[in-house]
């Protein structure tokens, strides 16, 4: 038995390439053992917290040694629920379509509240940042309209670069990618890119 967090970025659902892909490592998933559980997270339906004004503060006074005020204390308690929902799973996947070279906002912010002191991370003079989730796979299905493994197009993705990046820094190291590009073509060959991707997502799925 193993528990997998989904977490779903794209507001499209059915029209979503990301949305679809992710929807095959699911069944595979599942289909691998029946007592596999998937909890998914619409961060479309997600409640956010502002991170501002108590939150921000009780931040700092974490990562200074501090003690917060009450109120900040009760900020800081939001965000510590969410982000123990997050790291109670075995593995997550993510689909993530490419906005404006990068990730949607709701994802950005999810990772802006998640990615906290004492948390997610920690800081030591001696050691440096340390990631505190570990030893967990992780699935990033990536759905961009354009292709951007070329040396010429590769600078302007911010998208898996930056998705690479933020997992690494908390604390991931087993990171696979599944790449659906480019879905901006003609049908017969979309459907022939979705199928590919199909495929090795499935193939992600039977591993956990």
């Amino acid at each position: 038995m193993s528990k997998l967090l989904y977490l779903e970025s794209s507001p499209r659902k059915d029209r979503s390439a990301s949305t679809e892909v992710a929807q095959s490592f699911i069944v595979a998933f599942q289909d691998a053992d029946a007592k596999n559980e998937v909890e998914t997270l619409d961060l479309w339906d997600f409640q956010f917290p502002e991170f501002d004004g108590d939150r921000i503060n009780a931040k700092y006074k974490v990562v200074h040694g501090e003690n917060p005020t009450n109120e900040e204390a009760k900020a800081w308690d939001e965000i510590s629920k969410i982000v123990a929902q997050f790291k109670d799973a075995d593995s997550y996947l993510f689909s993530i379509p490419m906005w404006n070279f990068s990730i949607p906002y709701k994802l950005k912010h999810f990772i802006d509240v998640i990615t906290q002191p004492g948390l997610t991370f920690s800081f030591s003079p001696e050691s440096g940042y340390q990631g505190l989730v570990t030893g967990k796979p992780a699935t990033v299905i990536y759905a961009r309209g354009g292709e951007y493994s070329s040396t010429e197009t590769s600078a302007m993705d911010f998208q898996k670069t930056y998705m690479e990046m933020i997992l690494g820094f908390i604390g991931f190291q087993d990171i696979k990618t599944v790449l659906v590009e480019p879905t901006l073509t003609d049908p017969e060959s979309k459907e022939r890119i979705l199928s590919a991707a199909k495929e090795q997502a499935i193939v992600f799925a039977k591993q956990l």
